[in-house]
């Protein structure tokens, strides 16, 4: 296994290149899952509507982001307790949640041999965030755009 002043690398870059990867999956499909409910909503011609109907659809969209999010990062804490770092799944959560949302308390650290799995869901959490972002614009775009003519670009 290849480390840098006690740092494994080889080991934990493959695993965590997994996880990422899985993350992306999850993020797809949340993508996937917005798109057609906002094309459904579309199709009815309730975009665009008013404040009542667009809410609601703003609305579901942030959870599907959100929940993705909260997938994700029980996806990381499973790692994390199958990598043997931590026994408890509640307390790998809480670790994975301050990784991945980049808060970095520091109050855990992880063992030498995974400790790499850290910046590697740091980085992977400040990738989805952007996404759901993305995600979430595009939407309220659409939902100005629908609205309001006089916003529509010739």
């Amino acid at each position: 296994m290849t480390q840098i002043h006690g740092v494994a690398i080889s080991r934990p870059l493959a695993v965590g290149s997994v996880a990422v990867l899985s993350t992306i999956f999850i993020h797809v499909f949340a993508i996937v899952v917005t798109v057609r409910f906002f094309r459904y909503e579309r199709k009815r011609g309730r975009t665009g509507a008013g404040l009542l109907v667009d809410f609601p659809i703003l609305m579901l969209t942030i959870v599907i982001a959100f929940v993705a999010h909260l997938i994700e990062i029980a996806l990381w804490a499973v790692l994390f307790v199958i990598c043997g770092e931590f026994k408890d799944f509640a307390f790998a959560y809480y670790h994975s949640a301050v990784n991945y949302s980049t808060l970095g308390y520091g109050d855990v650290i992880m063992s030498p041999s995974w400790k790499l799995l850290g910046p590697l869901e740091a980085a992977d959490g400040a990738l989805m965030f952007g996404v759901s972002t993305a995600m979430i614009f595009a939407v309220i775009q659409r939902l100005i755009l629908t609205r309001f003519a006089d916003l529509r670009t010739q």
